[in-house]
């Protein structure tokens, strides 16, 4: 994964909350099932590790929990962890939707031979206020 495509994701997980704790009990395998669960529904999670009471440390956890369930680390900061996994389940209905067919503007015939149309008498009185302005303001 890019730098790029991270920091998109880390843009994505900005607004999540936490879905887990990570506390004394450590890494078990209820919580790898949930996080597993949770990958293949959303994709992106975050959760929490509890500083006071876990075994381990963010990072370690992020890692092992990432090992386990074949996710990516997106990013660690204090005790939040963001992980990623791709699912190609979510994104079947993106392929079968049809793409937009860009419409071209119609071109009329005739427009090319028409007369251009006279100024209307508004735009012609603005335009001889603009001279005039114009010409007092250079006389000054």
């Amino acid at each position: 994964m890019t730098g790029k495509e991270r920091a998109e994701w880390r843009a994505k997980a900005n607004h999540l909350e936490p879905l887990f704790q990570l506390g004394k009990g450590g890494i078990s395998d209820a919580f790898i099932e949930a996080v597993n669960g949770a990958l293949n529904t959303r994709e992106l999670i975050k959760f929490k590790v509890l500083l006071e009471t876990s075994p381990l440390t963010p990072r370690e956890a992020a890692d092992e929990v990432a090992a386990q369930t074949g996710a990516e680390v997106i990013q660690v900061i204090g005790g939040v962890i963001v992980l990623y996994r791709h699912n190609p389940k979510l994104h079947q209905d993106e392929k079968k939707k049809k793409p937009k067919v860009k419409v071209k503007p119609r071109r009329y015939k005739g427009f090319e031979n028409e007369k251009p149309k006279a100024p209307s008498k508004k735009a012609v009185k603005m335009a001889q206020q603009r001279k005039a302005h114009a010409a007092r303001k250079a006389a000054k």
